[in-house]
């Protein structure tokens, strides 16, 4: 069975490498431009893991992901968060929001499939 990733990024540019790397190793990707798009997605495109970036339209990232840890229907869907946020003390709060793991851009595609995979 194919697994589902929500992809959540606000860049057109980003969503395509992310498109690029997971459909090539075999992952159904749906997309969200803002977060709140992000939390709709989660509860009705039942995706098995989300990447979420923090920097986002409407919603950022942080409280996109804690309505979607709030809400029974998606709070046991992993959040990754992947972001350009790298500062000392992001990680924290992006897991103190909900988020099950957190990676920096610029990513290795290598680590962040492994990442997911660790969750799907």
């Amino acid at each position: 069975m194919t697994k589902r990733v929500l992809v959540v990024e606000d860049h057109e540019d980003n969503r395509q490498i992310l498109r690029d790397l997971l459909g090539s190793a075999g992952f159904e990707i749906i997309e969200a431009e803002n977060g709140e798009e992000a939390v709709t997605l989660a509860e009705t495109g039942r995706p098995d893991v989300i990447l979420m970036d923090i920097q986002l339209p409407v919603l950022d990232g942080y409280e996109a992901t804690r309505r979607i840890k709030a809400n029974p229907r998606s709070r046991s869907i992993p959040v990754i968060v992947v972001t350009s946020y790298a500062l000392s003390g992001d990680e924290e709060k992006a897991r103190l929001a909900g988020c099950d793991d957190y990676v920096s851009k610029p990513f290795s595609p290598r680590d962040l499939l492994a990442k997911i995979r660790r969750y799907v």
